[in-house]
């Protein structure tokens, strides 16, 4: 029997700002927050986005009643369930996206719905050396994963951004080198993330990977761990966060198939 499917809650947001050009940081507050689990950084969430100009009591009959309100996958980036906060950070599209679209108007007074939290990606850390590699899309699971090592851990983190100025600080293990890549032509998939991870210095040893972005470089990165480099499964996090040229519920369609078969 298929248990009922939850009401989304309610967020409001709290403050939202440029944390780079090209990546939105909204706070959203409220009191479903406080119920969360601590430690859930690096989980995808689902947001739900209002129409425009949507009063938030029609929104909020909306959640419950339906119908669906355009919805999007997440990460959640830091939370803080002492104070009902939590930060979600979008890459800015411009208007092209309505996450991006939302967010970049986003002020206090405004609000969402939330789902989630799911498992974080990488729960356990006991590599030698980890890899991890993200465009813009993944940099928020890649960065918590990153701040969630342990103080000693050592490898590579590999970030493909938009500008040098999307640099970002990151509470990083000293023993990780951070990489920053430019993707100098964004109208076509991009291989510099691909090309970084075959140059790894691959050690003896155990390596655990945290890697996401774009399907088709993701695609060519999970058959080259797996058949070039026989990485266990366990130890792989590896997964595609959208599809040069596809909206994301066409990809998430995709996705699903491609598990299916």
């Amino acid at each position: 029997m298929n248990k009922p499917k939850k009401t989304p809650h309610l967020l409001d947001v709290k403050a939202a700002w440029h944390l780079t050009p090209h990546m939105i940081r909204v706070t959203l507050h409220g009191d479903a927050i406080t119920e969360m689990r601590p430690g859930c950084e690096g989980a995808n969430c689902k947001i739900f986005l209002p129409a425009p100009d949507q009063a938030k009591e029609a929104f909020a009959t909306q959640l419950a009643d339906g119908p669906r309100p355009t919805v999007r996958t997440y990460t959640v980036r830091h939370i803080r369930p002492e104070l009902g906060e939590m930060d979600i950070d979008f890459v800015d599209h411009g208007d092209a996206g309505p996450a991006s679209a939302w967010a970049r108007i986003a002020a206090p007074g405004a609000f969402c719905g939330f789902a989630g939290p799911g498992p974080v990606k990488v729960p356990e850390f006991y590599a030698d050396r980890y890899l991890v590699a993200a465009d813009m899309s993944a940099l928020p699971v890649a960065a918590a994963t990153l701040e969630a090592m342990p103080r000693d851990a050592q490898g590579d983190a590999y970030f493909e951004i938009n500008h040098l100025d999307d640099t970002q600080s990151i509470n990083a293990p000293a023993g990780v080198r951070l990489h920053w890549l430019v993707q100098m032509d964004r109208t076509a998939p991009s291989t510099q993330l691909v090309d970084a991870v075959h140059k790894f210095d691959w050690p003896d040893g155990v390596v655990q990977t945290c890697i996401a972005g774009e399907s088709s470089a993701i695609k060519e990165l999970r058959g080259y761990l797996t058949n070039d480099k026989a990485l266990p499964k366990q130890d792989c996090y590896i997964s595609g966060y959208w599809k040069f040229g596809m909206i994301e519920d066409d990809h998430q369609a995709m996705k699903r198939a491609e598990a299916a078969a």
